[in-house]
């Protein structure tokens, strides 16, 4: 009996193993790497992309709609919210509020197509992580950094033991402000010696590093000290745009969305720290620069340029916005602007042999939008069907299937 019990129950464990395939009928299929193929069957299995085949057969019925990968947003703070009276709530009473507010921005960015995000600002965020990662509620895929390293009073060796210690605790990353805000004028806070005690640091833990930084002299430090990606760079220079691209490190602008946002919303931002009028007039004017950094990137040859939006309070849900103004004012071509948030995005965060493509092998992470964003971008703000490893999240529900 106990052997016969032993061969049920293997038995039980190889049909779920072996759950059945889920197949994606896709009339037009953008790869995330540049490639575009027509009337194609995506095979997905428990919860990898089996195969992409040319025959027909039974499956969700996406002819009519352009499938592409899960879309990436680098740069988010899933935890910044409005609080019940509407304004920008910095800090909650309650661990379990955060928690809530966190999850709802992680559901809403979901559904709007982006599957994996990385956060950057917040310890909530690691609890937001796992909640999701058990697979019962819905959200994107999340890399957090739980604590920016923000105080530029620490010294090396402090440095390092604060970066072992965030490290410790989880972090899939290290966020490093080297710079104030851009309301604040963006000047420089950290040394290249501090610079470079955190990236070696993380390095020596095998996690990347995201810099907060602006002006040109501290991100050539930056890119010197071998950290991963550059934030935001709105007064970088011409020949430090180019050190970026010889030097391979990932450079993420985050306009369009990040700045509109807080213009847009500044009833419930104005007052609470330096969001106040000389905040808001220098952010109204850093505008243009920012778009001129922009263009002056896209012309520098070999940079890695990925998708970030830096989304706070207001803007989750709306990530995709930031990609629509870098192709209709900054002129970034269509396909390198769904590429640079889905493979490239994956490959700066060390998951490009998991996410961001749609190939045999990747995580099932797939999206269909309503038109063709090749032809126009704002296609994308049409999402009609989410899937996230192998599961769906929207759109297509069973009885739709086609036959």
């Amino acid at each position: 009996m106990k052997f016969a019990s032993g061969i049920l129950l293997l038995c039980s464990t190889l049909a779920v193993a072996q759950e059945k395939p889920i197949i994606l009928r896709a009339g037009t299929l953008l790869d995330g790497k540049g490639g575009v193929r027509h009337n194609v069957s995506i095979v997905v299995q428990n919860g990898k992309i089996e195969k992409i085949e040319t025959t027909g057969g039974a499956g969700y019925d996406l002819r009519n709609l352009t499938v592409l990968p899960g879309l990436i947003d680098t740069h988010v703070h899933i935890a910044w919210h409005f609080g019940p009276d509407g304004r920008y709530q910095p800090r909650d009473d309650s661990q379990v509020t955060a928690l809530g507010y966190a999850l709802e921005n992680a559901y809403v960015t979901l559904m709007a197509g982006f599957t994996t995000v990385q956060s950057v600002g917040s310890p909530i965020d690691g609890p937001a992580r796992d909640a999701i990662n058990r697979g019962v509620l819905p959200g994107p895929r999340i890399l957090t950094a739980l604590r920016p390293l923000s105080n530029p009073q620490l010294t090396p060796d402090q440095i390092h033991e604060y970066v072992r210690k965030v490290a410790a605790d989880g972090a899939d990353l290290i966020k490093i402000f080297a710079s104030k805000s851009m309301r604040d004028g963006g000047g420089r806070t950290l040394s290249r010696d501090q610079i470079e005690a955190a990236c070696s640091e993380a390095k020596a833990h095998g996690l990347r590093t995201l810099v907060h930084v602006y002006d040109a002299e501290t991100i050539r430090d930056v890119s010197e000290a071998g950290c991963t990606t550059v934030e935001h760079g709105t007064l970088i220079s011409d020949q430090v745009l180019q050190l970026l691209a010889a030097r391979g490190t990932y450079f993420d602008p985050t306009i369009g969305l990040v700045t509109e946002n807080y213009l847009a919303n500044r009833s419930r931002y104005q007052g609470i720290g330096n969001y106040n009028e000389a905040g808001f007039a220098s952010m109204e004017k850093n505008l243009p620069v920012g778009l001129a950094m922009f263009k002056r990137a896209l012309a520098t040859r070999n940079l890695k340029i990925v998708y970030g939006t830096d989304a706070v309070a207001g803007a989750h849900g709306r990530n995709i916005e930031g990609l629509v103004y870098r192709v209709q004012e900054g002129g970034q071509d269509p396909g390198a602007a769904i590429v640079s948030a889905t493979s490239l995005a994956a490959e700066s965060m060390s998951l490009g042999d998991k996410i961001g493509a749609i190939a045999p092998g990747m995580e099932a992470d797939m999206i269909a939008v309503e038109g063709d964003p090749l032809k126009d971008i704002t296609s994308l703000r049409r999402v009609a069907f989410v899937m996230k490893g192998g599961s769906i999240y929207k759109g297509a529900p069973a009885g739709e299937k086609s036959r």
